[in-house]
């Protein structure tokens, strides 16, 4: 057997391995796959889309062009597990003294799941196959969409995220760098057409053309990156979105093939499901911490995931809410009392 068909019969190995792990998809691409980043990165920060997320304009030789970051990596295995929701994620978003939780966040932190499962890969392609690996879930400057299409699994979408005619939008990215040499897989197409569902769905019109997203106004970054108080004229947009926002996921009709999701770990809590606001609201940071421990929600911080909540409930119509926002009128955080303020009122006017 010659390198070649040594090389052939360890991706077949390596793909069966990932699959038996948990994964939902695993191709290989190479690191030097994605010669068009450099100049949608450069375009995308030159326009500010990117807003306080400054660590997207650090070490942009590497984001750009992940050769660079690891020189000696020949192959990556790019890898789809799937999250899909077992329930209708924009239900919520009618019970307005609700909060809306993104489905990735309903359960535990993705980050820490995903690189154990990438972790004991890595580890059985060195034993089998020799030579060394890195593994990344969104941890390091790395182009992990495009290289996912370079690689086969999806194709970026109008709404700029992976979609899967296997997994539909409910997919979380994880890769392994490897200087072994394994065969590549084909890039995939684009399946979009003509559908502009994620595009005329979002609530702050945060594309200001198809395939291009300014982060500024998308809801996800505005809950979760972004520091400080929101711009007021976006805020009764947010309606009652917490933390994140699924809206242009949701709404992907390539979803309809996607499977729910296996890993228990990604089934959402209960109490995430349509947490009441009034109850979050009232959180110190104590408290904060133990509801949200091993959760992404964690990340933020008591102060600006009350400032979501705060503005949730001026967004809500009640007014038994109206009193819960006045007790944070005076809070010590300065996001926080301008969020109670503004609820308190958006709800006096109504």
């Amino acid at each position: 057997m010659d390198a070649g068909d040594e090389a052939a019969r360890l991706k077949e190995r390596l793909v069966a391995q990932a699959e038996a792990e948990g994964f939902a998809r695993a191709r290989i691409c190479r690191p030097w796959d994605v010669p068009e980043v450099p100049e949608r990165l450069r375009a995308f920060l030159a326009a500010g889309y990117h807003g306080q997320m400054d660590w997207l304009a650090d070490r942009v030789a590497w984001r750009e062009a992940p050769q660079v970051l690891w020189p000696e990596a020949r192959s990556v295995l790019m890898l789809g597990e799937s999250y899909t929701p077992g329930h209708d994620p924009r239900a919520v978003l009618a019970r307005r003294e609700a909060g809306a939780v993104s489905v990735y966040a309903q359960h535990r932190d993705y980050h820490d799941v995903l690189k154990k499962k990438l972790k004991r890969l890595a580890r059985w392609l060195v034993a089998e196959g020799g030579g060394a690996v890195k593994v990344f879930v969104d941890t390091a400057p790395v182009p992990e969409k495009p290289l996912g299409q370079a690689a086969g699994l999806g194709w970026q979408g109008k709404h700029t995220n992976l979609v899967s005619r296997q997994m539909g939008s409910w997919f979380f990215l994880g890769s392994v760098f490897t200087t072994l040499d394994l065969p590549a897989d084909a890039a995939e197409t684009d399946h979009c057409g003509s559908c502009r569902a994620c595009l005329d769905i979002c609530p702050t019109d945060a594309f200001p053309e198809p395939y291009r997203l300014d982060a500024r106004r998308c809801i996800s970054y505005l809950t979760i990156e972004h520091r400080g108080p929101v711009d007021e004229a976006l805020r009764p947009a947010l309606g009652n979105r917490i933390y994140g926002c699924d809206d242009c996921l949701a709404v992907c009709p390539w979803n309809k093939f996607a499977a729910e999701a296996r890993e228990a770990k990604y089934h959402a809590r209960e109490d995430l499901l349509a947490p009441d606001l009034a109850e979050l609201a009232r959180l110190d940071d104590a408290g904060f911490r133990a509801r949200f421990s091993g959760s992404p929600i964690k990340r933020i911080g008591r102060d600006r995931f009350v400032r979501n909540v705060l503005y949730a409930i001026g967004n809500s119509g009640s007014a038994r809410l109206a009193a819960v926002a006045r007790t944070l009128c005076e809070d010590a955080d300065p996001a926080v009392r301008d969020a109670a303020r503004w609820a308190v009122a958006r709800l006096g006017a109504a």
